[in-house]
């Protein structure tokens, strides 16, 4: 994953800090540090999500539900001139909003890529296979339970919610092994983009060829950007607006279009940086040149020209793709995933059969397929890896960790929810079940995950 590190307040800039800023913009520049290091802190944000979709199951089971429920299905409606475009709240949050949610993964899937444990193949080799083995397995054993019937909903449990996981794992601190932190961040991002694909290719509608092209095309404009080396970030992004509306016409799901968006968007700078240095200290003799100490700020063009000239190169020097994951990342965190858990986590069960819904086939195959064939599947498969001499574990980590780690790869609660609705967008009652295994199954992989990594840290610390 991308690591989003606080910023800096004023007593980091060096020395003479304190007459580079005045006390107050140096006190505003530490609360800024703090704010990051909470935005920045998966903890944090992942308990944020939790709270909403505990809300969202209160909420559900009370007279609110009602009124939630008919503001979900108001419309949210573009107009300009006659022209207008109109969906609900609902699938504003879960076609549009999501999207958003998915530049973000593909930010991330493109940083392992480029400089990540995905540009390794030996060394991501054998946390992509776990991941391809904690898909098949759960989608092999909700399939079993199925046969005959809901089977449409295999990809339901395949899921590993990357924000949650993670999550948890770090309530355990620096007991958990550094190469497993890695490990587990390759496999959820491989488990990731598995999910991605499974919703492109089997939980779209028939395409609309005409739209379907209109994407293409989109798409082709963006790698042309790409091309012809343009480093600003706000064409990529109407393009990318474009490519999710024809997208959201063709019947392909729109969300898509964040995936394609991050994998268009540069990840090189526009500056040679071997030469950054070298060159700003040449501008810092121009600089003092320029500088009259007696004169207002306001009144020294060449100087503040000369400033702005440095200041427009350095704004470039940091890639597209990592100012474009700066500026989304706390939004994704702290407002669009805790609202696509209030919106989808209404399991209402006022008046419901406990009994049928517990033995309800699809409620069951989710919830052993997150708790069992998770596990099983990650598990498993590592073991024949390494067994069979094709690869090794990665330094310090034990099979206690791997275990403990299948188990927290259960946690599915975001992608999984989005699955079960492409799933069962028809079908309320099939709906309700599996949003109901999916939060049982999400909740009861965390607590046995985190007790189980609590005594297999402990015991080989």
């Amino acid at each position: 994953m991308l690591v989003r590190k606080p910023g800096r307040a004023a007593s980091e800039f060096g020395p003479g800090a304190d007459r580079l800023v005045s006390a107050r913009q140096r006190k505003r520049l530490e609360r800024r540090s703090a704010l990051e290091a909470i935005t920045g802190n998966g903890v944090i944000s992942a308990c944020v999500m939790i709270v909403a979709a505990v809300a969202a199951v209160v909420c559900a089971n009370t007279d609110l539900y009602f009124l939630l429920h008919e503001w979900f299905a108001r419309p949210v409606t573009i107009g300009i001139g006659g022209w207008e475009f109109s969906l609900t709240f609902e699938l504003f949050v879960n076609d549009f909003l999501m999207a958003i949610f998915f530049l973000l993964v593909g930010i991330e899937l493109k940083y392992e890529m480029t400089v990540g444990e995905l540009r390794r193949p030996r060394q991501a080799l054998l946390p992509m296979l776990a991941a391809v083995g904690g898909v098949v397995v759960p989608a092999t054993i909700y399939a079993v339970v199925n046969r005959g019937g809901a089977v449409y909903g295999w990809a339901i449990p395949m899921a590993t919610d990357i924000a949650f996981a993670l999550g948890v794992l770090s309530l355990l601190g620096s007991r958990v092994p550094p190469a497993l932190k890695v490990f587990f961040s390759t496999l959820a991002i491989a488990d990731d983009l598995l999910a991605i694909a499974a919703i492109a290719l089997f939980y779209g509608h028939a395409p609309h060829l005409g739209w379907l092209a209109a994407a293409a095309l989109a798409t082709v404009a963006l790698a042309a950007l790409n091309w012809r080396r343009y480093f600003g970030v706000a064409p990529y992004l109407t393009l990318g607006l474009v490519l999710w509306f024809c997208l959201y016409q063709s019947g392909v799901h729109a969300t898509l279009a964040g995936v394609i968006l991050a994998f268009t968007m540069p990840a090189r700078s526009d500056i040679n940086a071997r030469v950054l240095v070298s060159w700003v200290e040449s501008k810092l003799p121009e600089l003092d040149d320029r500088f009259d100490d007696e004169a207002h700020i306001l009144g020294q063009h060449d100087f503040t020209h000369a400033v702005y000239g440095v200041e427009r190169v350095m704004h470039r020097v940091t890639p597209p793709l990592q100012r474009l994951e700066h500026r989304i990342s706390a939004p994704v965190n702290f407002i669009i995933l805790p609202l696509f858990a209030f919106v989808n986590a209404q399991v209402r069960l006022v008046g419901v059969d406990m009994m049928a819904l517990v033995i309800d086939p699809v409620a069951v195959g989710v919830y052993l397929g997150m708790l069992v064939g998770k596990p099983l599947g990650i598990f498993g498969v590592t073991y024949l890896m390494v067994r069979t001499g094709l690869a090794e574990l990665p330094q310090g980590v034990r099979w206690q960790h791997i275990a403990g780690m299948g188990i927290l790869g259960g946690i599915g609660f975001t992608m999984s929810i989005l699955i079960a609705g492409l799933a069962f967008t028809q079908i309320p009652a099939e709906l309700l079940a599996a949003k109901t295994a999916i939060l049982a199954g999400s909740v009861s992989a965390a607590l046995i995950g985190l007790v189980f990594m609590h005594f297999a840290c402990r015991r080989t610390k």
